[in-house]
């Protein structure tokens, strides 16, 4: 693996999306959010992520809070280890 010291291009949250960090795992597709805008959320882990994108604590994930249920949101998209490096770097998430 080569280390390039290049910047990837990231998805970025679109509006009504939110960076979070997953610091509980509370089973079956369930998950505990830290959101950015310092909100706690119930998070759910959508079906067509749930095989295919593992989804542990401390890793960073982009969430959609329901409209009509702030305290909730979907799990969106999970970012690895070396992209949420560089989203701490540029200043998006802590």
């Amino acid at each position: 693996m080569s280390e390039e010291s290049g910047r990837r291009n990231l998805r970025m949250p679109s509006d009504d999306e939110v960076f979070a960090v997953v610091t509980e795992h509370l089973g079956g597709n369930h998950v505990r959010l830290r959101c950015v805008d310092g909100e706690t959320r119930l998070g759910r882990i959508p079906g067509r992520m749930k095989y295919r994108t593992w989804i542990s604590e401390g890793d960073v994930v982009l969430a959609e809070p329901w409209s009509w249920q702030d305290e909730k949101a979907n799990v969106e998209w999970r970012y690895t280890d070396e992209d949420a490096d560089q989203l701490r770097r540029e200043g998006h998430i802590q």
